[in-house]
């Protein structure tokens, strides 16, 4: 009896340590659902899927409200511009806040973002209010504005 509490124990651990990728992360935090929505839109669920690692400045939901509606919903069928936003958000590799430093950074989509670490962490003019979100496959750093390339 024992020994089959303990395999039901160990078994329920293994499930519920089961890491998460950066998608199902974001999914999971509650307050990414319009860009799970614009991930989805733009055919990068996969990608962000993949192995990796990533690093994401992730905008909630309102930094998306802050982008009129009709310019959001325009964004949002337009799929190659949508990819570029999109992809300007990630950076290859995974990159913990304490390794953050001020300057630039290429992204995924190929411009660089520029970081700033005086009075907090900014990328570009979005400020990141929240670092280390740990993903199997990366890592999320929540911002408050939607940046776009240049």
């Amino acid at each position: 009896m024992k020994k089959t509490l303990l395999a039901i124990a160990l078994a329920a651990t293994a499930v519920a340590a089961q890491a998460k990728d950066i998608v199902d992360t974001a999914v999971a935090a509650g307050s990414f659902k319009t860009l799970a929505t614009a991930l989805q839109a733009a055919g990068l669920i996969e990608t962000l899927k993949g192995k990796g690692p990533f690093t994401v400045f992730a905008p909630t939901d309102e930094a998306f409200a802050k982008i009129p509606k009709a310019d959001l919903d325009a964004l949002l069928k337009d799929k190659a511009k949508l990819t570029a936003v999109l992809t300007y958000h990630v950076v290859p590799g995974k990159v913990m806040a304490k390794d953050v430093k001020a300057g630039k950074v290429k992204t995924v989509q190929g411009s660089e973002l520029t970081i700033a670490t005086t009075g907090g962490v900014t990328v570009d003019n979005a400020k990141v209010v929240k670092t280390d979100i740990v993903a199997d496959n990366g890592v999320i750093h929540v911002i408050d504005s939607v940046v776009l390339p240049k």
